[in-house]
C-alpha cells in the first residue's frame, strides 16, 4: 500500500476519533514508516529476550517523523534496532547517532534527523540537499494538480486535522477554527524563534517571525497586512501577531511590552462591536506600527486610526449592538454600586444601547463577561499609564453620551412661530449638562436653535423637533468621536520611544494592518460602502505586489516567464475614487446642495456613473448595486447625504468648549487633521474659547461666536469636510504607510457563517479563495520570482558567501553568479540589472550568510576574548602594583607617625625621670652639704648673700671628692625608700607667708668647717640691694641665655618643642622599651657633683634655697655678727621685728 494512501487513512481515523492540536502534529510527519520501525525494533529486541525499560520507547515518530518510506530509513532499521534494544539506553536519538562510527547507516539517517532541527542562529554548518523544501501538506505550492477541487480537499484535510494555517508560497492563509487552541503558547512563540519555514508546521508566529527577521536582516520596514471578510479572524491574528513580535523583541522595559500587549484590548474596547455575523467586529480601521531599534529590541508603538463608525452610537440595525465599552462601562458601574454617580438609571436602559428584545438590563446584571471586561479595561488603562482623573474623566463622558440620548424634544406653537422645539422632561438635560459640566440652560439654547450669518447679520432660527434630534445626534457622535481619537492619541504619547535609549528616526518599524472586512449585510448603508471601498483598495495593493509589478519587470529585465491572468479591480476603484466623476465626489457634490435628497443622489449616481460596476435594481428608488471584487452588494441609499455631510453645530461647539471638564475643553479646542481625526498636538485654550459671549449666556441676540475662535474644519458654510473626504485622505495616509514596507500577505478565510467549530463549508470556502485569487496566486509563486534584487544591493549583502571579508567584489553579473552557485541555488535568473530569485530562495541566502558571519562572529569573539584577557591581566597587574605602592606609602606613614608619637612619649619620660633626679641629687648633695658644713643659728642668722658665698665656696673644696659622692648617691639610689626625704609643701600666697616663723639653727656660724669669706654687708638701701629688687626673675622652663652642655640643648629644645628628628645608628628596640639617649650615661658617669651643681642656674638655685633652706627672718640691711663671735654674748643689733615684711625677702 502506497505511503500516501496509508497517512490518509490513518488521518481520517484521527478525525473521526476528534480534533488533534496542533502540537501533535508537529510529530505526524512519521507516518506509518516510523511506526514499521518502532515495531520492528522492539520485535528485534524481543527476539533477543531483552526486556525494554518502562517509559522507553522505540525510535519515536516525533524524532523520525520525516523519514517516511525512504531506502535511508530502511538500511538504519538494524542499526537501530540494535542500540535501542541495550539495556539502560534511552531512544536512538541524533546527539547518540553522532558517535555510532562511520557506518553507512548512520551517515543515512544523520541528515533525516537533524533536517528539521536547523535553526537559523546554530554554530553547525547548514547545507542545502535536493530534498530541503517544504512539505506538501504545508505548501500548496508544492501540489502536483493544481485546481480549484484540489485546493479545497487539501484545506479541508488540514482543517479537520485542526491544523489551519497553510502556505501559498510567502502567504499565510488561516482559516478561522471559531474555537480555543492551545498553540499559542510561549512555549510555541519559542518554537518559532529564528526557525526555517520547513522546520514546524505553518502558523502565524512564522509570518510575524519572517516579518521580524526580514526587518532585521534588510535593515528595512516591514508590513503584515491581514484581509479577509468579517468574522474571518483578522481581528484574532492581529492579536497573536502582536503577542510574537512583542516576545522577538524583548527589551529590557519590561513595562513597555506589558502595555504594548494592552494597547489592543483598550482600543478595541472602544472601536469593535457586535454585529449580524460577529461578535467582536471592527468598526475601524487600525494600522499598529511597532518601533524596533536597530539590534532588534521594541521600543515603542504607534496607532493609526482610520474611519471610526460613529454612526453606531444613536443607532444600530437589528441583531447589532453599540460599542462594547458602552455595556463594560453601565456592567462595572452597576456592580460598583455608582450608578447614581453617573446619572444612569438602574431598570430602564439608555436608549443609545436599547434593543427590540428588552434584554439588555438583563444582560448587563447577569453576564459575568461584561464586568469582567470592565476590570479589564481598567487594568488596561493602569498599565498604559492613564491617570486616574484622565480615566474618570472618560467615563463622565460616556456617562453623558447615554444621557444625552435621553434628551427628547416636544413641539411647541407660539403667535408668530409654529415649529418651535423644547425639551418636556429636564432631567435628562440636567443629567448631561452635569456630567459634561457645561450649563443645562446653554446646552438646551444650544439645541433648539442655531445662528446664521447672512450678510453681516445674525440671524437666529429655531429647530424643529427633527432638527433638534439631528443635533443632539450630531452631539453624541463628536463627542464619542473625538473622545476615541484622544485615547488613540494619549496611547501614542505614552508608548512613544525614549529618545534616550534610541532615536525614532534611526529605528525600524513592522507595521501590522487589521481592517474592518468585507461585509455584505441584508440592508447595506453608507458605512458598508466605505467599508467595503477600504477593502477594494486593499485588494489592488495585493493584486499589485503579487502580479502586476512582478510581470512588469518580467518584460523590463528581458525574463522568460509566464504570464498569469488575474482579476484586475483598477477600473472599480476608480469608479470610487477619481474626480470629478467617481461615486465619492458625486456624493460630496450632492451634499453640498440643501436642497438635495437621497432620491436625487441615486439619479446623479445612475447617469454618471455608466459602467458594467454599476447597476440600478428596478422598482427600488433609493437604491443602487456595486459589483465588488468579492461579488455584488446592493446599497440602501436612505441617510446617504446626512451621514456624509456630519455637520456639527457651531453652537453645540462653543458650548462644549465652556465645560469645566479638562478633557472635554481640549477635545473640541483641537483642529481635525484631514483623516478626520483629532490633532495630536494640543490646541492652545484661550480665555475666549472658555467662556460664552454675553449675548448667548444671556439668551439674547446671538452673535457668531465661531468668529472669535474658528477653525477651518469647523465653519458654518458648506465648503467643510465632509466624510468622503475623510475616507479619501485615510486611504492615501494608509496606502502611504503601506508601501514603505515589504508586505506580508496573510489571508483570513471563514470556513462557514453559522460560526460552527470543525464545519467546512467548500461553497463559502470556493467564493472566498476565487475572489481573493488565491489560485492564481499560487501559479505565480510556483513559476514566477517573488523576490526581485538588483546586483548593486545583492552583492553588498551576500557577497561574505563567495568572497573574502576584505575584498570589494564589483555589482556585476560575474559577482552575481559566482555567490549563486556557491550556495548551491536553482531555478535563479538573471535579468539586465537584477537578480530573480524563488520566495525560499532568499531564506536559503540568509542561512548561508548567517553561517558565515557566525564563524567571523566566532573567531572575532575569541580574538576579543583573549585581547580583553591580556588586557584585563595587565590592568590586573598594574592595579596590584598601584595598591602596593599605596600601601607601602600609608604603612611608612603610619610606621612614621608612630614612631613620632613613640619617641615623644620617651623623651617625655627621659625628661621627667633626669628633672626627678637631677631634683633628687640637688637635695641629696644639698643635705650632704648642710650636714656637713652646718648653719647659722638663729641668734646669728646669715644674710642670703653670705650663705650663697659659702655655698659656692664649697662647691669649690669638694670637687675632689665627687666620684666618692657619686658612688655614695647609687648605694641611696638603690635602697628605694630608705632615704626618701619628706616632701616640702612651699607656701606661695601673701596670707600663708605672713605666717612663717623663723626656724632656729642647728648650729652656729662658728661651726662652720669650710672658710666663708664674708662679702660687705650693704645697707638696706645700697644699690647692690635695688639692683636685686628689680630684677625679674625668670620663668620656669625659659631657656637661659647660655647652655654649658648638650644635655642642656636637649632638655630645653624639648621643652620648647624644637626637638627635631634625628636618626640614629643604634638597632631599634623592642616597643616599649625606655632608655635615655646614648651619649647619657658616659655624661652622667663624667659629670662630678660640683659641675653639677655649676650647671645649675640661678634660678634652680633659688628654687632650692625656697625649698630647703629655713627663710631668714632678718631682713638685708641687718648687719651680721663676724665670724667666730659668740652668740651668747648678746652683741650686735637685735632684729627689729619677728614677723619679716616682704620687703626682707628681696633676696629671693
Amino acid at each position: 500500500m502506497p505511503a500516501t494512501l496509508r497517512e490518509q487513512r490513518q488521518r481520517c481515523r484521527c478525525s473521526r476519533r476528534g480534533p488533534r492540536s496542533l502540537g501533535a502534529l508537529i510529530s505526524a510527519r512519521a507516518g506509518s514508516a516510523c511506526r514499521q520501525l518502532s515495531v520492528s525494533s522492539g520485535s528485534a529486541a524481543a527476539a533477543r529476550g531483552e526486556v525494554r525499560e518502562p517509559g522507553r520507547a522505540d525510535l519515536s515518530a516525533r524524532r523520525l517523523r520525516h523519514a517516511g518510506n525512504s531506502p535511508q530509513a530502511a538500511a538504519a532499521l538494524p542499526l537501530l534496532a540494535e542500540r535501542s534494544a541495550e539495556p539502560g539506553r534511552a531512544d536512538l536519538s541524533a546527539r547518540r547517532l553522532r558517535h555510532a562510527g562511520n557506518s553507512p547507516q548512520a551517515a543515512a539517517v544523520l541528515p533525516l534527523l537533524a533536517e528539521r532541527h536547523e535553526r537559523i542562529h546554530t554554530r553547525r554548518p547548514y547545507r542545502v540537499d535536493a530534498s530541503d523544501k517544504y512539505s506538501p501538506d504545508d505548501d500548496l505550492v508544492n501540489l502536483e494538480v493544481l485546481d480549484e477541487e484540489t485546493i479545497i480537499h487539501q484545506l479541508q484535510k488540514r482543517y479537520a486535522d485542526l491544523q489551519i494555517y497553510t502556505y501559498v508560497g510567502d502567504i499565510l492563509i488561516a482559516l478561522n477554527p471559531f474555537q480555543n487552541l492551545s498553540i499559542y503558547s510561549p512555549q510555541f512563540s519559542k518554537l518559532y524563534h529564528g526557525v526555517k519555514r520547513s522546520s514546524n508546521p505553518p502558523h502565524i508566529f512564522a509570518s510575524a517571525d519572517a516579518a521580524y527577521q526580514g526587518m532585521i536582516t534588510f535593515s528595512k520596514d516591514q508590513c503584515i497586512i491581514i484581509s479577509g471578510e468579517s468574522g474571518a479572524g483578522k481581528t484574532e491574528s492581529a492579536h497573536l501577531i502582536v503577542q510574537h513580535l512583542t516576545f522577538l523583541g524583548k527589551a529590557s522595559n519590561r513595562a513597555l511590552r506589558e502595555k504594548i500587549l494592552q494597547v489592543n484590548p483598550l482600543v478595541e474596547a472602544f472601536g469593535n462591536a457586535c454585529t449580524a455575523i460577529n461578535d467582536n467586529s471592527s468598526r475601524f480601521g487600525k494600522y499598529l506600527e511597532m518601533m524596533f531599534t536597530p539590534t532588534g529590541a521594541v521600543m515603542g508603538a504607534k496607532i493609526s486610526e482610520y474611519l471610526l463608525e460613529k454612526s453606531r452610537v444613536i443607532k444600530q440595525a437589528v441583531g447589532e449592538k453599540n460599542f462594547h465599552i458602552f455595556y463594560y462601562i453601565y456592567a462595572g458601574l452597576y456592580h460598583q454600586k455608582k450608578l447614581f454617580e453617573y446619572k444612569l438609571p438602574e431598570k430602564k436602559p439608555p436608549r443609545y444601547i436599547d434593543n427590540d428584545t428588552g434584554r439588555v438590563m438583563h444582560d448587563i446584571i447577569s453576564k459575568e463577561s461584561y464586568g469582567t471586561q470592565f476590570e479589564a479595561i481598567q487594568h488596561c488603562f493602569r498599565i498604559i499609564g492613564f491617570t486616574d482623573e484622565e480615566v474618570h474623566s472618560v467615563y463622565r463622558i460616556l456617562a453623558g453620551i447615554l444621557n444625552t440620548g435621553n434628551i427628547e424634544f416636544a413641539a411647541i406653537s407660539s403667535q408668530h412661530q409654529t415649529d418651535k422645539s423644547e425639551v418636556p422632561n429636564a432631567e435628562a438635560l440636567d443629567n448631561a449638562a452635569a456630567l459634561l459640566s457645561i450649563g443645562s440652560e446653554e446646552l438646551q439654547e444650544a439645541l433648539t436653535s442655531h445662528c446664521v450669518v447672512t450678510r453681516g447679520e445674525t440671524i437666529i432660527r429655531t429647530n424643529t423637533v427633527d432638527k433638534a434630534a439631528d443635533v443632539r445626534d450630531a452631539m453624541s457622535k463628536a463627542l464619542y468621536g473625538r473622545l476615541f481619537s484622544w485615547i488613540v492619541n494619549r496611547i501614542n504619547t505614552l508608548l512613544q520611544p525614549d529618545k534616550n535609549i534610541c532615536n525614532a528616526e534611526s529605528g525600524m518599524n513592522v507595521g501590522i494592518l487589521d481592517i474592518f472586512g468585507f461585509e455584505n449585510f441584508t440592508r447595506n448603508s453608507f458605512e458598508q460602502l466605505c467599508i467595503n471601498i477600504a477593502n477594494e483598495q486593499i485588494q489592488f495593493y495585493f493584486n499589485q505586489h503579487i502580479f502586476a509589478l512582478e510581470q512588469m519587470e518580467y518584460q523590463n529585465e528581458g525574463i522568460d516567464a509566464p504570464m498569469v491572468d488575474y482579476e484586475d479591480n483598477r477600473p472599480l476603484l476608480d469608479t470610487f475614487l477619481q474626480k470629478p466623476m467617481g461615486l465619492l465626489s458625486l456624493l460630496d457634490e450632492e451634499s453640498r446642495f440643501p436642497q438635495a435628497t437621497d432620491l436625487t443622489l441615486v439619479d446623479k449616481f445612475e447617469d454618471n456613473l455608466r459602467c458594467k460596476y454599476f447597476w440600478r435594481p428596478k422598482r427600488v428608488e433609493l437604491c443602487f448595486g456595486i459589483q465588488h471584487y468579492a461579488g455584488k452588494v446592493q446599497y440602501d441609499a436612505y441617510g446617504f447625504l446626512e451621514k456624509n455631510r456630519d455637520t456639527l453645530p457651531a453652537d453645540i461647539v462653543v458650548v462644549l468648549r465652556t465645560s469645566e471638564n479638562r478633557l472635554l475643553q481640549q477635545l473640541f479646542s483641537s483642529p481635525l487633521t484631514k483623516t478626520g481625526n483629532l490633532a495630536q498636538a494640543r490646541a492652545r485654550v484661550t480665555a475666549a474659547s472658555r467662556s460664552l459671549p454675553p449675548q448667548l449666556s444671556a439668551g439674547r441676540i446671538k452673535v457668531d461666536t465661531m468668529e472669535i475662535m474658528r477653525h477651518p474644519e469647523e465653519t458654518t458654510n458648506m465648503k467643510r469636510q465632509t466624510v468622503a473626504s475623510y475616507f479619501r485622505y485615510s486611504l492615501m495616509d494608509l496606502l502611504s504607510k503601506m508601501v514603505i514596507g515589504q508586505p506580508h500577505f496573510v489571508r483570513c478565510i471563514k470556513p462557514n457563517d453559522d460560526r460552527e467549530a470543525l464545519r467546512f463549508s467548500q461553497e463559502r470556502v470556493l467564493v472566498q479563495l476565487r475572489y481573493t485569487g488565491i489560485l492564481e496566486t499560487i501559479n505565480i509563486r510556483r513559476q514566477g520570482y517573488s523576490h526581485r534584487i538588483l546586483f548593486d544591493e545583492f552583492v553588498k549583502r551576500y557577497y561574505y558567501i563567495a568572497f573574502k571579508a576584505h575584498e570589494t567584489p564589483l555589482p556585476s553579473k560575474e559577482s552575481c553568479v559566482a555567490i549563486l552557485q556557491k550556495a548551491k541555488l536553482e531555478k535563479w535568473a538573471l535579468g539586465k540589472t537584477k537578480v530573480f530569485l524563488k520566495y525560499y530562495h532568499v531564506e536559503q541566502l540568509n542561512l548561508f550568510l548567517r553561517e558565515v558571519i557566525g564563524r567571523v562572529v566566532t573567531m572575532q569573539a575569541y580574538t576579543k576574548g583573549w585581547l580583553g584577557a591580556r588586557r584585563y591581566k595587565k590592568l590586573k597587574e598594574k592595579r596590584t602594583n598601584s595598591a602596593i605602592a599605596i600601601q607601602s606609602a600609608w604603612r611608612g606613614y603610619d610606621a612614621r607617625r608612630k614612631f613620632k608619637d613613640i619617641k615623644n612619649r620617651r623623651t617625655d619620660a627621659a625628661i621627667h625621670i633626669q628633672a626627678a633626679f637631677r631634683g633628687y641629687l640637688a637635695r641629696k648633695k644639698y643635705m650632704r652639704m648642710k650636714k656637713n658644713s652646718g648653719c647659722p643659728s638663729d641668734t646669728q642668722p646669715m644674710s642670703f648673700a653670705s650663705g650663697l658665698s659659702c655655698e659656692e665656696n664649697w662647691q669649690q673644696s669638694n670637687s675632689a671628692t665627687s666620684p666618692t659622692e657619686l658612688d655614695f648617691l647609687d648605694k641611696q639610689t638603690s635602697k628605694g625608700s630608705a632615704d626618701t626625704s619628706a616632701p616640702v609643701i612651699v607656701q606661695r600666697h601673701s596670707d600663708q607667708m605672713k605666717t612663717l616663723q623663723p626656724t632656729s639653727q642647728s648650729s652656729s656660724v662658728t661651726d662652720h668647717k669650710f672658710s666663708c669669706p664674708l662679702r660687705s654687708h650693704e645697707t638696706q638701701g645700697s644699690p647692690s640691694c635695688l639692683k636685686q629688687k628689680l630684677k625679674t626673675p625668670r620663668r620656669r622652663c625659659q631657656q637661659p641665655k647660655v647652655l654649658n652642655s648638650p644635655e642642656d640643648n636637649v632638655y630645653y629644645n624639648q621643652l620648647n618643642g624644637a626637638l627635631e628628628y634625628q636618626g640614629s645608628k643604634r638597632k631599634p628596640r623592642k616597643l616599649g622599651q625606655i632608655k635615655v639617649l646614648d651619649w647619657e650615661d658616659e655624661y652622667y658617669k663624667s659629670l662630678s657633683a660640683r659641675s653639677v651643681l655649676s650647671e645649675l642656674n640661678f634660678y634652680h638655685l633659688t628654687l632650692l634655697v625656697q625649698c630647703w633652706l629655713p627663710l631668714s627672718p632678718f631682713p638685708c640691711g641687718v648687719k651680721k655678727k663676724k665670724v667666730g663671735g659668740d652668740a651668747s654674748s648678746g652683741k650686735g643689733t637685735p632684729p627689729r621685728s619677728l614677723n619679716p615684711s616682704p620687703s626682707d625677702y628681696c633676696c629671693l
